[in-house]
């Protein structure tokens, strides 16, 4: 699949890149014809550039002949001038003059009318000649905006491409790496799917084996020891107990407790609605306190006072069906016998709803024929009077539904299997249908509510009833909700959960055969207890854990193990020394305390009663030197004398009572004792907290090894992906150059092509410089 994959990859980038070479032949294509059409534009210039050097030279020889003529003119004038005196002075040469003038005159007028007439022919040729130039200046200007908008287009072509083949590389490289990576991972899974495979193989051939030689021997008891087959009649297998689906169970009763939830919260909001409603009655349109009420709505309130009875019977059915559904039982509709209570109960408050629907409808009938009864508020008690019918035709519907689910545990032939999830279905429908109506019934009593709170007459007392209607009305809708959106969520579950039996295929025949298949069952798990040897006593679970979490993260060996119980004899040795060292200390000190208390008795006895404190004194300075610090008492003559030692409180006794000598070897010797024993643990806490610290010493050291191997395999690894990356980065710069190549190419051609129209626009220029120029001139002239 990963190979078919990036074949499909390399194949679409083999097209995108076929269809890019083709567009960059069609521009290639284009910028040749762009330079043909500059060349040929260069040609036309040339052409144009001598027709109007030959016009040039052509006004420049007619100015060369007219400045000729005029000289010629001005020097026939002085002639002429000349001639007029001489004329005087003799009048035959006068007339031979007069007559050279006038054939002079005739001649210089024929020669100027030619002249004139040759002007004005070169006139017009340079009229139209500076009209056809101005037409290919314009021409040529036209086409150049024409070529410029051209080039502008091209080069926003190839500024796009330029990005677009960018970004091309950038996602290529990125799905080369990405699908280097992933054949990496590929070839990897690749060799582990053929290490399972292989496996798998070996596993398979194992079990064929296994299972052909177990086939065998179930064959040839079933020949040898089955006398008949007992599951030909679906009456018998019937009988059979199925498999125990512990999670099934578990989750159909989560779902009943979830749906006993919801019943319990629907069962509060509707017998907060009905009680309500029966005090609104009482109130509305006319109060039971002032005056007296109606005997429809007396009637119709007695009958709502009724409505516990009714509706607190259907919290308790679902309860029973909750508590019917167990761990060790087998939920399907056939077992399920406390849905027909529950039916049974739904059954009795549908009656209660139709018992109760015509005096509702006639109440709002009198609430509507009343004269505070506005058009707006009797129009709202007609939509409510709509809504409650359909309410009562809604529970009608599901009673009949939940009748139906009732009779597979009482009366198998009256619904058949295969309509269970029909029927499942509808259910949930009619709940849909329920929260719908209840959404409606909930908006009309809100804007009926507010119009009557409007009303001049309305007292606190309606006020406060409408609120508690509402919200009682709001809380119905919202467990309609909720028991709509749970049943749909859950209908699948419950269809599913429907094959749940001894067989698939037909399931239970009879609520009898059901009831059997349960005691058979447990009888089943009654022998299976029996059959269950006792368990020896083992360390809990937990504390396992625990001891293991602790030897696993000790990491010990059994060298390290053997050292410490080495180490811990020896302290134990040790210890003992040093308890029969103590022992004799302690005998010791026992028998000096024997003689100083003989001593002290001695004394005692011989001494008055005005020693007595001082007694007491030097013992409680004896005392502290023999033993340490514990308390022991003795009684004085008169009063009790209380002294403060580093052993105790001593107390003593008058002349005629003796202190207690070994009461007071007791208190010494538990002191010592005490002392011993904490010493002891002291030290044992000690050693043991040392080998602890030694312990995880040495796991530390372990795991600093590890660290260490596993530093010294990532630096590899860093190695190889550096190297990964330098090649990865020389790919890069290759690709990069390469494209660099092309870029620079093209973007020759388009400096090129710049040159070219750069060099037609001076040309231009020059052109219209110069025919400016001629212009000028010819209006001089």
């Amino acid at each position: 699949m990963a190979s078919a994959e990036l074949q499909g990859k390399y194949q679409k980038l083999a097209q995108e890149y076929s269809k890019l070479r083709a567009q960059n032949q069609v521009l290639k294509k284009g910028v040749v014809d762009e330079q043909a059409n500059s060349a040929a534009l260069k040609e036309q210039l040339k052409m144009r550039d001598q027709s109007l050097r030959k016009l040039q030279q052509e006004m420049d020889s007619l100015t060369f002949r007219n400045l000729q003529l005029a000289r010629r003119v001005e020097l026939l004038q002085d002639e002429l001038s000349l001639s007029e005196p001489r004329g005087k002075k003799n009048k035959k040469s006068g007339e031979s003059s007069s007559q050279l003038s006038q054939e002079q005159k005739s001649v210089f007028d024929e020669d100027l009318q030619k002249k004139i007439e040759e002007n004005e022919r070169l006139h017009i040729q340079f009229f139209e000649a500076d009209e056809q130039h101005k037409h290919v200046e314009a021409e040529l200007r036209s086409r150049l905006s024409a070529l410029e908008t051209e080039a502008a287009q091209h080069q926003a072509v190839v500024d796009g491409l330029t990005r677009k083949y960018m970004e091309t590389i950038e996602k290529l490289q990125n799905d080369k790496a990405k699908l280097e990576v992933k054949s990496q991972t590929l070839e990897k899974e690749a060799k582990e799917c053929r290490l399972r495979t292989e496996e798998c193989q070996l596993q398979l051939k194992h079990l064929h084996e296994d299972l052909s030689s177990r086939l065998e021997d179930s064959l040839s008891i079933i020949n040898e020891k089955v006398p008949f087959n007992d599951t030909k009649y679906n009456q018998y297998n019937a009988l059979n107990v199925p498999l125990h689906n512990r999670r099934h169970q578990l989750k159909m009763r989560d779902i009943a407790g979830q749906a006993l939830a919801f019943v319990q919260d629907l069962v509060t909001a509707l017998l907060n609605f009905h009680t309500y409603t029966e005090q609104r009655i009482q109130i509305f349109p006319v109060d039971s306190a002032i005056d007296t009420i109606s005997p429809l709505n007396q009637k119709f309130s007695q009958y709502l006072h009724e409505n516990a009875s009714y509706v607190r019977p259907l919290e308790e059915g679902m309860l029973h069906l909750f508590e019917s559904i167990t761990e060790d039982t087998v939920t399907v509709l056939e077992t399920t016998v406390k849905m027909k209570t529950f039916s049974e109960h739904l059954t009795s408050y549908v009656c209660f709803l139709r018992k109760i629907l015509p005096y509702q409808l006639k109440s709002l009938e009198e609430e509507c024929e009343s004269s505070l009864c506005t058009s707006a508020l009797r129009a709202r008690n007609l939509e409510l009077s709509q809504d409650m019918k359909k309410m009562t035709a809604v529970f009608e519907k599901l009673q009949t539904y939940m009748a139906l689910l009732a009779l597979p545990s009482t009366e198998p032939d009256g619904l058949l299997r295969t309509n269970y999830s029909s029927v499942l279905t509808n259910v949930g429908a009619a709940l849909h249908g329920f929260h719908d109506i209840m959404k409606d019934i909930s908006k009309h009593y809100s804007q009926k509510t507010t119009i009557e709170h409007e009303l001049p007459t309305a007292t606190q007392k309606l006020i406060t009833t409408n609120d508690c209607i509402l919200s009682s009305v709001v809380a119905l809708t919202n467990g309609a909700g909720k028991i709509a959106s749970f049943f749909g969520n859950n209908v699948d579950y419950f269809i599913m959960s429907l094959s749940y039996g001894p067989k698939a295929t037909s399931g239970f025949i009879s609520p009898l055969s059901a009831e059997c298949m349960l005691q058979y069952k447990k009888k089943a798990a009654a022998y299976m207890k029996a059959l269950r040897k006792p368990i020896r006593e083992s360390v809990p679970y937990e504390e396992a854990l625990a001891n293991r979490r602790i030897l696993l993260s000790s990491t010990e060996s059994r060298e390290g193990l053997a050292q410490q119980v080495q180490q811990s004899l020896e302290k134990i040795s040790k210890l003992e020394q040093e308890k029969e060292h103590w022992m004799l200390e302690a005998q010791l000190a026992k028998i000096k305390l024997e003689k100083e208390n003989q001593r002290i008795a001695d004394k005692l006895k011989n001494a008055s009663s005005g020693q007595v404190a001082g007694l007491a004194q030097d013992s409680a300075a004896v005392a502290p030197t023999t033993a340490g610090q514990e308390e022991f008492a003795a009684k004085a003559a008169s009063e009790p004398m209380q002294s403060t030692s580093l052993i105790g409180i001593l107390t003593r006794t008058s002349d005629s009572e003796v202190p207690d000598v070994e009461s007071r070897e007791d208190l010494i010797k538990n002191h010592y004792m005490a002392r011993i024993v904490e010493l002891t643990s002291q030290l044992q806490l000690a050693d043991s907290k040392s080998v602890h610290f030694y312990a995880e010493c040495r796991a530390l050291s372990k795991r600093l090894a590890l660290a260490e191997k596993s530093k010294e395999s990532l630096t590899e690894e860093m190695k190889m992906a550096s190297q990964n990356i330098s090649r990865l980065q020389d790919e890069l710069t290759t690709t990069k150059r390469s494209y660099e190549d092309q870029l620079s190419m093209m973007s020759d051609h388009l400096c090129s092509m710049n040159e070219t129209l750069s060099k037609q626009r001076e040309e231009i220029d020059t052109l219209k410089m110069a025919s400016k120029g001629n212009s000028k001139k010819n209006k001089s002239r």
